[in-house]
């Protein structure tokens, strides 16, 4: 006897729901012609890692930024159409980004 039997047991007059389901949307981010600047600098004494230049709107930049943080574990932020990242990961996100089909250009150190 499954779970689904156990509950119909227990609960004779309840109606099941016909399962949902659970597809993520997969979202399209824009590809663009020109490539990201992807900069190191030191803010308040701390390495962080800056990329610029996204053409796209400021929601798929804001995802972007959601899936940078979340691929390498670590804090960041996205304000003024840049994405702040803490630390020095530069070689990390290119290779990310080149991996999602955007070109990348290195700027400083």
């Amino acid at each position: 006897m499954d779970l689904q039997d156990q509950l119909k047991n227990l609960f004779p007059d309840h109606e099941m729901m016909p399962e949902a389901v659970t597809e993520k949307e997969v979202h399209e981010l824009y590809i663009q012609k020109d490539p990201l600047v992807c900069k190191y600098e030191r803010r308040k004494g701390k390495p962080t890692t800056i990329i610029e230049g996204y053409e796209g709107s400021d929601e798929d930049f804001k995802i972007l930024a959601k899936e940078i943080k979340t691929k390498l574990s670590v804090g960041g932020t996205f304000k003024e159409e840049s994405i702040i990242i803490q630390g020095d990961f530069r070689i990390k996100i290119m290779e990310f980004l080149k991996d999602k089909g955007f070109k990348v250009k290195r700027v400083g150190g």
